[in-house]
């Protein structure tokens, strides 16, 4: 028998496997840019451990791997940042990114975020396609190098639930999401 993938609230235990995680899923990143440099691929155990006590940071599991993870920080006047969104690379393209995007707004949510920002590399179509997907909309390009310009995009609640409305695979997906997710 098979296992199901659960989402739920990071601890301090998980911070070695989603750095080393991280590390594994940032080598597609930096290649895209050449730049090995960037932050996700030199951030220090304790800098990780910092962001756990600071935020929201949730895991996916596969029983007790580690295959997922999103970070997510309410903001004020109800904006929310969401980042660090990481899946293995053998886990994507099965909705699992999909699932911590849907799990990570709805804890936002509920601590009272009515916006959710991020921001991605303007090369990773991935990311980029699954945020669309997601009814995210850009709303701003910063170059940060020669190489790099950073995509931020937007959506608002109520974009969310129009975006669930008229996709009832995705509705379904958050629907199981919030189901199988434990905080």
């Amino acid at each position: 028998m098979g296992m199901s993938v659960t989402i739920s609230a990071a601890t301090d235990h998980d911070a070695e496997q989603i750095l080393k995680l991280q590390y594994l899923c940032y080598q597609g990143e930096a290649e895209l840019y050449g730049d090995y440099s960037i932050a996700p691929l030199t951030q220090s155990l304790a800098e990780l451990r910092a962001e756990l006590a600071a935020g929201c940071v949730l895991v996916a599991r596969l029983g007790d791997e580690v295959v997922g993870s999103v970070r997510g920080t309410a903001g004020p006047e109800g904006t929310a940042v969401i980042s660090g969104m990481i899946v293995h690379p053998r886990m994507q393209r099965h909705g699992l990114g999909g699932r911590l995007l849907a799990a990570v707004e709805a804890r936002l949510a509920a601590e009272g975020a009515t916006c959710f920002r991020l921001a991605t590399g303007h090369r990773n179509e991935g990311n980029l396609r699954l945020y669309r997907k997601w009814g995210y909309a850009q709303v701003a390009t910063e170059q940060v190098t020669r190489k790099l310009t950073l995509v931020t995009m937007e959506k608002s609640s109520k974009e969310q639930q129009e975006q669930r409305e008229k996709a009832p695979g995705a509705r379904d997906g958050a629907a199981e999401a919030a189901l199988a997710t434990s905080f």
